[in-house]
């Protein structure tokens, strides 16, 4: 790959209904597209870092900055790039940022598979043309309320729900879930908000037959979690806490966990992303692709990812309408009766930008040159 030019794009985008999480509200999605441009080819990467550094440590801004100043400089400095991974190991150097990397690695994957002329999914090693996706659900204002949006997304095929808890909005919510639709696919996120002063609450929660409880502590523990995971019949599964296929191999070794969310813009792009799924499965891990109210890009990615053998779970790869009034990419994606989205089988990503809706949802843009 030569890489010609390259275009950054600061946009964002409404939310159909609020999103709640232990962490707080979100409304609107501020986000970054890549694209990046060579010959013949444009490859598409997103960057899923919010307003403010309530999830991790990186903003909209600080990731521009990055990869204005670092990331695309770098890029320009090799004159041919023979596959994303080697490009991935030129931005070592670079310390976290990982949501930066992720925008630019997405987008030099999907540019590599065009330019091989096969989809993504090929290029990453898919074993499967189908993907079974989940609903991840916010946090509702009261049990019946959340009973009446798992019975919508039920009736639209969703077979897994995921649900959003924090203290006071947790064993009351997944309870009234688990009695009003028996021994379906419920798991509980509570993105850190509880502490091993919680053991009691774990005990109850683990009577609910869980699929998983997500990332119930600290958001860089992998130790407190073994504690944890050790007195609970319920597997837990970390996501915040693991951001690098080192990160996932330490976890392992200490038995903090029994699965990995692997949320692509949080550990850097697909290249580290395979890395952690390939770990995973050489100690019989299962993982499964988690979600950042991913834009269309986004989600083009995790459902090439998410095709991957090891993933074994219900993914939060959303639909097209599922969170936003428009999608930006074409075409759109719909679930099937049994919730199974179909894996693209046109070259890269296999969807294309609208680009009246690009331009509409746009309001910074600059162009890089070699």
């Amino acid at each position: 790959m030569k890489i010609k030019k390259i275009v950054l794009r600061k946009m964002e985008m409404g939310l159909k209904v609020p999103f709640e999480t232990s962490f707080g509200v979100t409304r609107t999605k501020k986000f970054i597209v890549a694209e990046i441009y060579s010959k013949d080819y444009v490859g598409y990467g997103d960057c899923s870092a919010f307003a403010a550094p309530w999830y991790n440590e990186e903003t909209i801004e600080s990731a521009w900055y990055v990869i204005e100043q670092f990331l695309i400089p770098t890029l320009f400095s090799t004159d041919e790039i023979s596959c994303p991974e080697k490009m991935y190991e030129q931005f070592a150097w670079i310390r976290r940022n990982k949501m930066a990397k992720a925008a630019v690695d997405c987008a030099l994957w999907d540019l590599y598979a065009k330019e091989q002329n096969i989809p993504l999914s090929k290029a990453l090693g898919s074993t499967r043309d189908k993907i079974e996706t989940g609903v991840s659900l916010g946090i509702q204002k009261s049990p019946e309320d959340l009973v009446r949006v798992v019975e919508k997304y039920m009736g639209e095929g969703y077979r897994r729900v995921k649900v959003k808890v924090k203290p006071g909005k947790d064993i009351e919510y997944l309870s009234a879930v688990r009695k009003e639709f028996g021994d379906i696919m419920l798991m509980a996120d509570a993105n850190s908000a509880y502490t091993l002063n919680d053991l009691e609450l774990f005990k109850e929660l683990d009577k609910l037959n869980l699929l998983m409880i997500e990332q119930p502590l600290a958001d860089d523990d992998i130790v407190d979690h073994v504690k944890l995971q050790s007195v609970m019949k319920t597997r837990i599964c970390l996501d915040e806490s693991i951001h690098s296929v080192e990160d996932a191999r330490k976890a392992i070794e200490l038995g903090s966990m029994k699965t990995i969310n692997i949320k692509v813009a949080r550990v850097g792009g697909l290249t580290e992303a395979r890395k952690i799924h390939d770990l995973c499965a050489k100690h019989s891990m299962p993982v499964w692709c988690g979600g950042m109210l991913d834009t269309g890009i986004g989600r083009a990615h995790n459902i090439s990812v998410a095709s991957l053998p090891n993933y074994q779970f219900p993914g939060d790869v959303p639909a097209s309408d599922r969170y936003y009034e428009h999608d930006f990419m074409s075409p759109s994606v719909t679930i099937d009766k049994n919730a199974m989205i179909q894996v693209p089988d046109k070259p890269g990503i296999g969807f294309e930008p609208v680009p009246e809706l690009l331009e509409r949802f746009t309001y910074e843009k600059k162009e890089f040159l070699r």
